[in-house]
């Protein structure tokens, strides 16, 4: 477990918004755990409690994928991570109704990774069993069911027909159980909340009063995508990490980073400022990320 989490910074250029951008991935780097974990696990918790019906969702005959995904889990990190994993065989996890927790739910409950379970259907890759208690402006149970067209539909570039939509099609069918890929997105928001169900289509004044954004955060989002070697479905995983924009005041590399985000939000054409929330908040975006750029780290 990392003591001090690392600043990832996928906005340095690498990793351009609305780019499908994978890369092969290490599987022994599968899943991040850091000293995080015990918050996230705690509000993975308190969304099951409250919200179980926003975060959990399952097809009948996903099970025995569930269980492969849980069991899986429970390999990788071993005796590594003694504080992660998904509970031990036989443990009380029950949802809101007393009922067992499904199994699936129960992997998530014990790492930073929210799971998701594709499979193959008539239409296409579908989401067939999910927890996600950390969604970054989406909601799970509008996706549930679907393909990866209707899924990606808002996003800019990506709805059906597109070439981006046929390239994840011809993605998914291709992964190999031997070669899981990684991904990373990014985007600024204007609260440090983990679950972000709702989106920011309007956007204005989320990043505070005055003539420049004060309350930006940078949300990162790792992505891995792992083809089950006995189901033969796809897990997909998608970790959060949130940080201040003030980091970058005192990062060795800051006002570069600073510089390298301004000339991707510069570069987005309206439809993705949009998506994005930045319709109306660009420019106050930029200046602060202008501020930071023309200042010492310090």
């Amino acid at each position: 477990m990392t003591d001090k989490p690392d600043l990832h910074t996928p906005y340095d250029g690498s990793a351009p918004p609305f780019a499908i951008g994978l890369a092969r991935l290490d599987p022994e780097t599968w899943l991040d755990i850091d000293s995080n974990l015990p918050s996230y696990i705690a509000e993975k918790h308190r969304l099951t409690r409250e919200r179980y019906e926003d975060v959990f969702v399952a097809e009948p005959g996903t099970e025995d994928a569930q269980r492969e995904v849980h069991d899986l889990i429970r390999s990788h990190l071993g005796g590594r991570f003694p504080s992660a994993g998904p509970t031990p065989p036989g443990t009380a996890l029950t949802a809101p109704d007393g009922t067992p927790l499904p199994l699936l739910h129960q992997a998530a409950l014990g790492v930073q990774e929210d799971l998701v379970l594709m499979r193959k259907g008539e239409t296409g890759w579908l989401l067939a069993a999910a927890s996600v208690c950390f969604p970054s402006s989406w909601n799970l149970r509008e996706k549930f069911g679907h393909p990866m067209h209707i899924i990606h539909g808002p996003v800019p570039g990506f709805a059906q027909g597109t070439r981006n939509a046929g390239l994840i099609e011809r993605m998914f069918d291709n992964l190999r159980v031997d070669m899981p890929v990684v991904r990373w997105n990014w985007s600024v928001y204007g609260d440090a909340e983990l679950f972000h169900q709702h989106g920011h289509e309007k956007g204005e004044g989320r990043f505070g009063p005055g003539p420049i954004a004060s309350n930006v955060y940078l949300r990162l989002e790792r992505q891995t995508l792992r083809k089950l070697p006995e189901s033969g479905d796809i897990v997909f995983t998608i970790r959060i990490y949130i940080d201040p924009l003030t980091v970058l005041e005192t990062h060795p590399e800051g006002p570069r980073l600073a510089s390298a985000i301004a000339d991707q939000v510069k570069a987005l054409s309206p439809a993705e400022r949009a998506y994005k929330g930045l319709a109306t908040e660009q420019e106050r975006l930029l200046t602060r990320l202008a501020r930071i750029g023309a200042s010492e780290p310090g």
